[in-house]
């Protein structure tokens, strides 16, 4: 695996070196209310290894702040991804686990005149806030007596106001130039159930209080967040100074990673899920670790993908291709090379023996013989794609099949076409071919000879019925083209196409998980929903990638 390398490491060396800090924590924090895409696999493998690159450790805390919509479908979830890849954190916490911890650093900041009970709307508190180039203005209620405040907090925590009709602020400047600083929000009133603390509280710490807090409660050192976040640092720093908190962690911002044609919303994939325009949280066709891990892409491949794009400051755009180069790169010296036929064409040869079935051994992968063996069989029926035929050869560039061409079938011979069977509609129903029995193995026969180029088949007599899952761009990104398109309406209808075909015998044990590559056709994992009589695959990539290496970012 690459070898972790950014700004935040050496910020981490300097600090243990200077003697800031005796040793590095960091945490993953999710809010349990969606599955986890690869956006979020940034997070969890700079989190895990930068804090594993000095010895250190990483919390899993669940920002379980907000009921509305979380729920242990996600925590599950959640908790399943981190461990297929490959961490396991120090500790499993949740956010309401400090839910009365965090409501006493309120009642402090209350008795200290830093903060107060709003009765401002949430459609008043927006008007007052101001704007970037004008200043907010303060509350009518800002300046009411620490024993009303504490009066009026505890009622909204018995439940005496509906949902809205109070807030608690902190009181700091109407006038900061920072929109986060003009007195934020630190407690809403939410009267929904929460799925681990019930009905308990009906007031919820904002992410912005609870968050530093919580990272102060377990020692975090290093809280490291994406960029978005960088106006919110001055107020993460202002609740552990007023809270009092010691010793004292430190928030570290860094770019956010996109990937073209790529969702990196939890709001649009909720609609995409929610909408039935997709089969689920797990469809291939996903950024979300479920989707990618059903499409094929192994938890390494992920790891290589982030780690290779860096980290800096500066928010940065990758093509999608570069993940599929990762998995390529992995898995082309420890997956099983088979023989797989899309969309097939039937072969006879005319020559071979109409009852022989012949078994061949055959290297699972020829540039990883450690690997070992699988058996083909060749008879007098095969399968070759279709595109790898034509009537007539169209030029020299064609290193394909066509009438009086002779061709290499993968490890077994040479074969030529001769004729063709058509239906009424003209279309070619099946190829006659002669073999020459000399090029067993695929061997050049002795006079030298050489072939009109190598094809793949699988043998009719053991073939196996199997669909293909093939997967192209979801959504389209924003461009000339699709500008003024809608979310919805840049959706690609031609995302998933199912083929039918047949592959091979030897994986007619495949289990999902198991992953191939085809020959010439690429990369391919079982699907989660293939079984003994219905064996189905995914396509995870191509074999020739688009990836321009030079432009890896931009």
């Amino acid at each position: 695996m690459a070898e972790i390398n950014n700004f935040i490491k050496t910020i981490m060396e300097n600090d243990l070196a200077d003697g800031k800090v005796s040793s590095i924590m960091t945490r993953f924090p999710p809010e349990p209310n969606a599955y986890l895409h690869i956006g979020h696999a940034r997070a969890i493998i700079n989190d895990f290894e930068l804090a594993m690159a000095f010895n250190g450790k990483t919390n899993l805390r669940f920002d379980d702040t907000n009921p509305v919509n979380e729920g242990a479908e996600y925590v599950d979830a959640i908790i399943k991804d981190l461990e297929w890849l490959g961490y396991k954190p120090a500790n499993v916490f949740f956010g309401s686990d400090y839910f009365e911890k965090t409501y006493d650093k309120a009642i402090e900041l209350i008795k200290k005149g830093l903060a107060y009970v709003d009765d401002l709307s949430p459609e008043e508190t927006t008007a007052y806030r101001g704007t970037l180039t004008e200043p907010g203005k303060n509350s009518p209620w800002r300046d009411r007596s620490v024993e009303e405040n504490l009066k009026l907090f505890s009622e909204m925590r018995e439940g005496k106001y509906g949902d809205g009709e109070k807030t608690l602020r902190a009181k700091i400047d109407m006038a900061s130039p920072n929109i986060n600083m003009r007195d934020p929000v630190l407690y809403r009133i939410i009267h929904i159930a929460h799925h681990r603390q019930g009905t308990k509280w009906c007031i919820y710490p904002m992410y912005d209080f609870a968050h530093p807090l919580q990272d102060a409660f377990e020692g975090i050192t290093h809280s490291l967040c994406s960029i978005e976040y960088d106006n919110h640092r001055p107020l993460y720093d202002w609740v552990i100074e007023n809270c009092e908190m010691s010793p004292a962690p430190h928030q570290y911002e860094w770019g956010r990673l996109n990937i073209n044609n790529t969702i990196m919303s939890k709001r649009y994939l909720r609609q995409l899920v929610e909408g039935g325009y997709v089969t689920g949280y797990d469809d291939p066709r996903m950024p979300t670790l479920v989707g990618l891990r059903r499409k094929g892409f192994t938890a390494n491949a992920i790891k290589e993908f982030i780690l290779s794009t860096g980290l800096s400051r500066i928010n940065s755009t990758c093509e999608s291709s570069a993940l599929d180069l990762c998995l390529m790169e992995e898995q082309k010296l420890s997956a099983k090379r088979a023989m797989a036929v899309i969309e097939p064409l039937e072969v006879v040869i005319d020559n071979f023996p109409e009852d022989l079935v012949e078994e061949l051994e055959v290297l699972d992968n020829v540039e990883n013989p450690e690997l070992g063996k699988h058996t083909i069989t060749f008879s007098k029926h095969i399968f070759i794609e279709k595109e790898d035929f034509i009537e007539v050869k169209p030029n020299k560039k064609w290193k394909r099949l066509a009438l009086d061409c002779e061709v290499r079938l993968m490890n077994a011979y040479f074969v030529k076409a001769t004729s063709v069977e058509k239906d009424e509609n003209g279309n070619i129903t099946l190829v006659h071919c002669t073999y020459d029995p000399t090029t067993k193995y695929g061997n050049n026969p002795s006079d030298g000879r050489k072939p009109n180029g190598t094809i793949h088949f699988v043998d009719k007599a053991t073939a196996k019925k199997a669909k293909f899952n093939l997967f192209d761009v979801l959504i389209w990104d924003e461009t000339e083209e699709t500008k003024g398109l809608s979310f919805l309406e840049r959706l690609n209808k031609d995302s998933w196409v199912v083929k039918e075909g047949y592959i091979e015998v030897s994986l007619k044990d495949t289990v999902p998980g198991d992953h191939f590559q085809f020959i010439r056709n690429g990369y391919f994992c079982t699907d989660k929903l293939s079984t003994s009589d219905e064996l189905i695959f995914n396509r995870t990539c191509s074999l020739k990638s688009s990836f321009n290496a030079a432009a890896f970012q931009k």
